[in-house]
């Protein structure tokens, strides 16, 4: 089985889909997909697809969806299979479980590539660290679940990802810099900042591609702008780091054209301290 949750939920088994058209069986499948191996409480499931709305009849309908997943199931197993839908989409005391290894779920091959891909930045083997980076971002192919109606469950599930892939993106993007790439960097940093119009850690890495790019004067320009954004609609300066940054370049501190220290630290936070 192969089961795709970073962008719209697929699942397959020799090559059949087994995703259900109807909503709620869909969340059950997704929030089974996330916890391979794992029992699933039948109350933490309710709560998916109900809420605090749950209807008398939950119960006998979480046993219908159920049902309904492992007929799928078995039809893609095909007849050679009989009573295999079962072990795979399993009961056990109070809940059920996918059992599937777990990288047959792209969201923890997603998540074993960005581990890796941030033990080889911290030990500044930047070539390694930039394709592990790559290849776990090249996975999502769209928003997580972005044809699942989501409930409180998978909401936060969902949310942890997004978070998840703008940090990756962010690292990434660190170890290209780290790497002299700063030129090929400016378009997709001009597109994330005007995407994400408050976040100072991308802002920080255009205004370093910027600069290092000989283009000062748009570098600043960058910072001016956030400042002026976070002050209108927060109330609120940049970060020290980010002031100490903007004062770097004011100065033309050397710093900000070289990799610093054993370790090779981001340009951001050479300015933390």
């Amino acid at each position: 089985m192969e089961i795709q949750v970073l962008g719209p939920l697929r699942a397959d088994v020799n090559g059949v889909s087994i995703v259900p058209t109807a909503g709620k069986p869909r969340q059950i499948l997704a929030l089974l997909a996330f916890y391979p191996g794992r029992v699933m409480p039948v109350p933490t499931l309710m709560e998916e697809i109900w809420g605090t709305n749950m209807p008398q009849s939950a119960m006998t309908t979480m046993q219908t969806y159920i049902l309904q997943l492992r007929r799928r199931l078995g039809t893609a197993m095909g007849p050679d299979a009989p009573g295999r839908a079962k072990e795979v989409l399993a009961t056990r005391h109070g809940g059920y479980l996918l059992q599937v290894p777990p990288e047959s779920v792209d969201v923890h091959r997603y998540e074993q590539l960005v581990t890796a891909g941030q033990a080889a930045f911290e030990e500044a083997r930047d070539e390694q660290a930039a394709d592990l980076f790559r290849d776990a971002l090249a996975l999502w192919q769209g928003p997580a679940l972005v044809d699942v109606r989501v409930g409180p469950i998978l909401e936060i599930e969902v949310m942890r990802l997004e978070e998840s892939r703008l940090g990756t993106v962010e690292r990434r993007i660190d170890v290209d810099l780290r790497l002299g790439r700063h030129a090929e960097l400016i378009a997709e940093l001009t597109d994330l900042i005007a995407r994400h119009p408050q976040h100072e850690g991308l802002h920080s890495q255009a205004m370093v591609a910027l600069y290092r790019s000989g283009r000062q004067a748009t570098a600043l320009d960058v910072y001016r702008r956030l400042r002026g954004r976070l002050i209108e609609e927060l109330g609120v300066e940049p970060s020290p780091q980010l002031q100490r940054l903007h004062q770097a370049m004011l100065t033309v501190d050397p710093a900000l054209d070289v990799a610093c220290g054993p370790r090779r630290t981001s340009t951001f936070n050479l300015y933390a301290a």
